[in-house]
C-alpha cells in the first residue's frame, strides 16, 4: 500500500455509497487524495515513517467538504460594503439605516444595498420615501430576493426613466398612474443598474477573496457562481477577476463561473466550453454554465404559474400578471439553450413557478448529454407532479436552496394556496424521481452559512414560524444522509467532478471536521446541525481553515 502523507482516525462519514453515511474508522491521504479507507487496521498499511496522524476527538466527526451549488460569490463579496436592510423590520427602520449611510457618503456617490422585504414592511417602498431621508441621492437597493430594485428619483433621472418609459420585455416599472414609483421588477431593474458605477478591479478581487475565506471557514470548498448582470462588459468584470485570481492561485476553494445571456456571444467567441479552466489550470477556477431566467420570484409576485396567484385584498396586481411573469419566453429559452449546447456550453435556468419549471425542462431536456456539465434548473420551488418525474427521466438536475423555505413559507401558503404544501419545494419527490438534487444558499439573498439549509431540508420547520409548528409539506423532507449528499456530492456531479464530494479512494481529500452531535442528535434549525462551525477544513489534503 502506498505510504500516506496523512492518516485521519475517528468517526468519518465518507458518503462513498449511494445510501447511508458510509462510516469508516480511518482514511489515508497522499498528495491531496484519499488512497485508503476502512478500519484503523486496514489503513495501517499506509502508515510510514513520514506519515502524520490526526486523531479526531470523541465528540468530533469528519465529512466531505461542502459545495454551494448556487452562491453569487462576486456579488456577495461586494455586498459586504453596502447597506443591508435584512434585519430592518419596517420601512421606517430601513429609512433610518439609509439616512445614516447617506450622511456618511460623499454627495456624488451612489448609495447601494439590498435586503428590504415588502411583505415584512407591509407594502412596496417608494422613491418619495427615499427623498425624505436621502434628498437628491442616487439610490439603488435590491429587494431581499434581488428581483426588485428600489430606486430614488435621482437614480431614475440618471437612467432616463420617466412617465414615457415603456416596460421592457420581461420587466415591470411599478407606477402611480403613469408616474414611476421607484420600484423596478425583473428586467426593468437593468434600466438603472447599467448606470451604477462598476467596482474597481482591486475592490472586486478583494471582495471575492474575503468571502471565499469566510466560506471555507464554514466548510464550503467549492462554489457555483451564477454570475451577476450588473458586472458585465464583454465576459464580465467578475469573470476577468476570477481569471486573474486563478493565475495567481489566490483562491482557497474551487469556483465554477457562469455567464449570462448578454455574455454568451463573448464566451463562444473565446471558444470557452463548460468545464474549461479559466486562467491557470491549477488555480481552481473553471467555466460553468450559461445562466438564464425563466421567471421572477414568489415574494415579488413574478413567479410564472400554471394557475393564477391567490387574490390579496391589500395588493392589486398589474394587469396581465395574475400568473406571474416570464422574464424570458419559453421559445427563447429553448433557442438559447440549444445554441449554447452547440458550443459545448451547458445551461442553468432560474425557474421558481410551476409554469417556469415546465418551460425550463422543455428547454433543457434536449441538451442533456451534449455538454460536459449537467443542464439544471435553479430554485424549483413549485412543480407540477408530472414535471417532478421529468427531472429523473430526462437527466436535468435540480439545484435548490432549502433555506429559502424559512422566509417563503407564509408567502407560499398565502399566494399559492393548497398547491404550496402539496407541490412546493418537492425535495424528497425529486430524489424519488431519480433526479440529481444539489443544495446551495443563493447568498447574498440568504446567508452564506450552509448549515441551516441542511437542517431545513430534513425538518421543513423553523422557529420563526410562530403558531406553525408542523412541517411545511413534511412528506418532502429528506434524510440527513440525503441532505449531506445534496450538499457535498451532487454539486460536484453537476460539475462533472467525479473525484469530489465523497471520501472514497481516489477522491480529493476535502475534509471538514465538525461536532459529532450534528450527525447524531435530532435535527433542528437551531440545533447542532443548523449551527455547525467546523474546527478544521482540508482542501486537497492541506489545511485551509483551522479554528
Amino acid at each position: 500500500m502506498t505510504q500516506a502523507d496523512l492518516v485521519i482516525e475517528g468517526r468519518i462519514a465518507t458518503l462513498a455509497d449511494e445510501e447511508g453515511f458510509g462510516w469508516v474508522e480511518a482514511i489515508a491521504i497522499r498528495t491531496g487524495r484519499v488512497v485508503a479507507t476502512g478500519s484503523r487496521a486496514a489503513v495501517e498499511g499506509a502508515v510510514g515513517p513520514r506519515t502524520r496522524r490526526m486523531r479526531l476527538a470523541p465528540d468530533e466527526a469528519a465529512i466531505p467538504g461542502l459545495s454551494d451549488a448556487h452562491l453569487h460569490l462576486a456579488e456577495g463579496g461586494l455586498s459586504a460594503d453596502r447597506i443591508d436592510l435584512t434585519s430592518s423590520s419596517s420601512l421606517e427602520a430601513g429609512l433610518a439605516v439609509i439616512a445614516d449611510a447617506h450622511a456618511a457618503l460623499p454627495p456624488d456617490r451612489w448609495l447601494e444595498g439590498h435586503g428590504w422585504d415588502s411583505d415584512r414592511w407591509g407594502g412596496w417602498p417608494t422613491a418619495e420615501a427615499l427623498e425624505r431621508v436621502a434628498p437628491g441621492r442616487r439610490v439603488a437597493i435590491w429587494a431581499h430576493d434581488h428581483h426588485a430594485l428600489w430606486t430614488s428619483q435621482a437614480a431614475l433621472r440618471a437612467a432616463g426613466v420617466d412617465d414615457a418609459t415603456p416596460d421592457p420585455p420581461g420587466g415591470l416599472i411599478r407606477r402611480d398612474g403613469a408616474t414611476p414609483t421607484g420600484l423596478l421588477h425583473e428586467n426593468a431593474t437593468r434600466l438603472v443598474t447599467r448606470h451604477v458605477p462598476a467596482p474597481t478591479r482591486d475592490d472586486l478581487e478583494q471582495a471575492i477573496e474575503a468571502l471565499a475565506a469566510r466560506l471555507v471557514a464554514l466548510g464550503v470548498v467549492a462554489v457555483h457562481d451564477p454570475g451577476a448582470l450588473s458586472l458585465q462588459t464583454g465576459l464580465g468584470a467578475a469573470f476577468e477577476a476570477y481569471r486573474r485570481l486563478a493565475d495567481r492561485q489566490g483562491l482557497p476553494l474551487r469556483v465554477h463561473v457562469a455567464v449570462r445571456e448578454e455574455q454568451l456571444a463573448a464566451a463562444r467567441d473565446a471558444a470557452l466550453r463548460s468545464g474549461d479552466a479559466i486562467g491557470d489550470p491549477a488555480g481552481r477556477v473553471r467555466f460553468g454554465w450559461l445562466k438564464l431566467f425563466a421567471d421572477g420570484t414568489l415574494g415579488s409576485r413574478t413567479a410564472a404559474l400554471l394557475d393564477p396567484i391567490e387574490p390579496e385584498p391589500d395588493r392589486e396586481l398589474p394587469p396581465g400578471t395574475e400568473r406571474g411573469v416570464f422574464t424570458t419566453s419559453p421559445e427563447t429559452l429553448a433557442e438559447l439553450a440549444r445554441a449554447a449546447a452547440d458550443a459545448g456550453i451547458a445551461t442553468k435556468i432560474h425557474a421558481i413557478g410551476d409554469a417556469a419549471v415546465r418551460a425550463a425542462l422543455d428547454a433543457l431536456a434536449p441538451t442533456v448529454g451534449r455538454t460536459k456539465l449537467v443542464p439544471r434548473v435553479e430554485h424549483v420551488q413549485l412543480v407540477a407532479a408530472p414535471d417532478v418525474r421529468r427531472f429523473g427521466g430526462t437527466g436535468v438536475a435540480a439545484s435548490v436552496q432549502p433555506v429559502h423555505l424559512r422566509a417563503d413559507a407564509d408567502n407560499a401558503r398565502r399566494l399559492w394556496g393548497a398547491r404550496a404544501e402539496r407541490l412546493g419545494y418537492p425535495w424528497a419527490a425529486l430524489l424519488r424521481s431519480g433526479a440529481l438534487l444539489g443544495f446551495g444558499t443563493d447568498a447574498p439573498v440568504e446567508s452564506i452559512d450552509p448549515w441551516p439549509g441542511l437542517a431545513m431540508a430534513v425538518t421543513r420547520t423553523s422557529p420563526e414560524w410562530r403558531g406553525k409548528t408542523e412541517p411545511f409539506g413534511g412528506h418532502n423532507g429528506v434524510s440527513l444522509a440525503q441532505a449531506l449528499r445534496a450538499a457535498c456530492a451532487a454539486p460536484a456531479a453537476m460539475a462533472a467532478e467525479t473525484d469530489r464530494g465523497r471520501l472514497g479512494a481516489g477522491h480529493r481529500a476535502d475534509v471538514v471536521v465538525i461536532p459529532a452531535a450534528a450527525l447524531t442528535e435530532p435535527v433542528a434549525f437551531d440545533g447542532p446541525l443548523g449551527t455547525v462551525r467546523p474546527r478544521l477544513v482540508l482542501v486537497d489534503g492541506e489545511v485551509a481553515f483551522e479554528s
